[in-house]
């Protein structure tokens, strides 16, 4: 793939582009804001306005699983890397992953009807298919938020409070996980920057930036208070240990994963968001495809992470199929490709 960006801009610099081209033609861009931010907070590169706010969606996860730990709750229901890599996941909805929510839930005395996230189908597209064969509708299991929620349900049962509306920004549980956002990326939320998830939790807008650097801070603990920079630590150990739990086969978030064999952590949001960090760079990373277009935002990744020097060349190949992405028509047709366009765009 080479070099897609040429030398790291300084801060400012306008959004790189990924293009879908049919033909020689392309058809259409998508821009992209992106930033570098170390463990100080310091921008090391930026495209586009970093300081745009922005909702993380899901790729802020495993930030919101540490309340998780932070409890005492996987401890205490004595959790496994895997189910901590769920809780920070946006799974497939794989038997391996429904199955895993399942047994966590009725470890600790839930079912799944406990959790308020609601039902759709799987993003697995055969384990879709296996479920109409079989005349079954999904089940919450099934939601790609499901382990979040489980570890949500899991510290309010661990603590003893109503686990009914765990869900709402008042709620204990949200507030624990607010004050967590907050701490880590260094922003205060305000009211107004609160909107509501596709799973029905808080999400709440904040800088790019602060994002990039809170996931810095993340995965170095540098600025964390001690038990909140162990809890990080385990988190992002269970993420890179466990990255088919994150997503599922197939999925760019494990496939990346797999392909830096351990050596950062990455993971997506809808709308477009993407990131990622590595304790060895001391660097975080976020991005954001300003239309909302998510096969945009794994291209984009793709070509940040190799530039960056995040992965040796068979990483490169790994993931090349999902970062220089044929396009073809319903015959099995190659009629296109979608990449990132030429520096200098």
């Amino acid at each position: 793939m080479g070099n897609p960006f040429g030398p790291l801009p300084s801060p400012g610099a306008r959004p790189f582009i990924v293009e879908v081209r049919r033909g020689a033609q392309v058809e259409s861009r998508h821009p992209v804001v992106a930033t570098v931010v170390d463990a100080d907070g310091r921008t090391v590169a930026a495209w586009g306005d970093a300081m745009q706010a922005i909702f993380p969606r899901s790729s802020n996860k495993a930030i919101q699983a540490l309340p998780l730990v932070e409890s005492g709750a996987a401890d205490a229901f004595g959790l496994s890397q895997a189910e901590l890599a769920m809780a920070c996941a946006s799974h497939g909805g794989e038997a391996r992953h429904t199955e895993t929510v399942a047994a966590w839930l009725t470890r600790i005395g839930r079912k799944p009807e406990d959790m308020e996230c609601g039902a759709h189908w799987p993003y697995h597209e055969e384990t879709a298919r296996q479920l109409a064969r079989d005349h079954l509708a999904p089940s919450n299991l099934h939601n790609n938020c499901s382990g979040k929620h489980a570890g949500m349900v899991s510290v309010a049962t661990h603590l003893g409070e109503d686990i009914r509306g765990y869900v709402k920004p008042d709620h204990p549980v949200q507030r624990r996980v607010t004050a967590a956002i907050e701490d880590v990326c260094g922003v205060k939320i305000a009211p107004e920057s609160v909107g509501t998830d596709g799973c029905s939790m808080p999400t709440m807008a904040i800088p790019l930036h602060n994002l990039a650097w809170g996931f810095a801070r993340f995965i170095t603990g540098t600025g964390l208070a001690p038990e909140r920079a162990k809890a990080a630590r385990r988190l992002a150990a269970a993420v890179a240990a466990e990255p088919f739990f994150i997503a599922g086969s197939g999925r760019f978030c494990t496939v990346v994963m797999q392909a830096g064999g351990g050596k950062f952590i990455a993971k997506t949001g809808a709308e477009g968001v993407y990131t990622a960090a590595s304790a060895t760079a001391g660097f975080g990373i976020a991005l954001k495809v300003l239309d909302g277009t998510a096969r945009a935002a794994q291209t984009a990744l793709g070509g940040l992470l190799e530039h960056l020097g995040w992965l040796d060349e068979a990483g490169r190949e790994a993931i090349r199929p999902l970062v220089e992405q044929p396009l073809n028509n319903w015959r099995g047709i190659n009629v296109g490709s979608i990449g990132l366009a030429p520096p200098g765009f």
